[in-house]
């Protein structure tokens, strides 16, 4: 299984820059787990839309969902179409989603799709909101979207062998009301975990990713920053 990170930025893409997009291939299979600012043209790069798996949106946040307003118009003209997997219930960027070219099916279940097993878990974030678990070939890739809190995420990425982990601010900007982690508790919940690689992602363009990954690696040392274009291979 191959990691490639199309964009990591949070809340608003930096220069040059994407929110986030995450493609995981096996094979002749890939998915994109989320489609944030600034993805589609960024993934156009490393491959044809149109020959994605599926698409998996954690949440209906814009950024991580916005690129699908022109992902769908790329498949109507192509004349083609794509299994999107999301969040049950209506959203505003859902409704304007909304196109025989995107196949929207509840994420709440999972899924199997080629050599890939996807399962989900709600997450504490404004809108309803999941975090992804991604297994195939005997490897496992956890991606925890947006979230405010560590709960239920340790039990869910035991043991996995790469954690992709919200951390968007330092110990000193966190505090329980904040919509997302910190650096230090995403590295809290990588020790819990005992994932073999921490990701740190959703740094917005106002903060440090260096600061960040220094108080991250303080508590677990095998993190790493999340950059657009990383490739990493499980």
């Amino acid at each position: 299984m191959e990691l490639i990170i199309i964009g990591c930025d949070g809340s608003y893409p930096s220069a040059n820059g994407a929110c986030s997009g995450f493609l995981v291939r096996y094979g002749q299979e890939a998915l994109l787990l989320d489609c944030g600012t600034g993805v589609l043209g960024k993934l156009t790069a490393t491959m044809d839309p149109a020959r994605l798996s599926a698409i998996v949106l954690t949440h209906w946040h814009n950024d991580h969902a916005s690129d699908l307003l022109t992902l769908k118009y790329y498949l109507e003209i192509s004349k083609q179409s794509l299994p999107l997997y999301a969040p049950a219930g209506p959203h505003p960027l859902g409704d304007l989603a909304q196109s025989r070219a995107l196949d929207r099916r509840d994420l709440a279940p999972g899924f199997v799709i080629g050599g890939f097993a996807v399962s989900a878990v709600s997450v504490s974030h404004p809108v309803p909101a999941y975090a992804v678990r991604v297994s195939a070939g005997g490897k496992r890739l956890v991606y925890t979207g947006d979230t405010s809190r560590v709960d239920p995420l340790p039990a869910f990425s035991k043991g996995a062998d790469v954690l992709i982990c919200d951390a968007a601010f330092t110990s000193a900007q966190w505090n329980p009301d904040m919509p997302h982690l910190s650096a230090e508790k995403a590295a809290e919940l990588a020790l819990q975990a005992d994932v073999g690689t921490l990701i740190l992602s959703h740094c917005p363009p106002y903060n440090d990713a260096q600061t960040l990954l220094r108080e991250a690696s303080a508590v677990f040392p095998r993190a790493r920053s999340a950059y657009n274009g990383m490739r990493l291979t499980l």
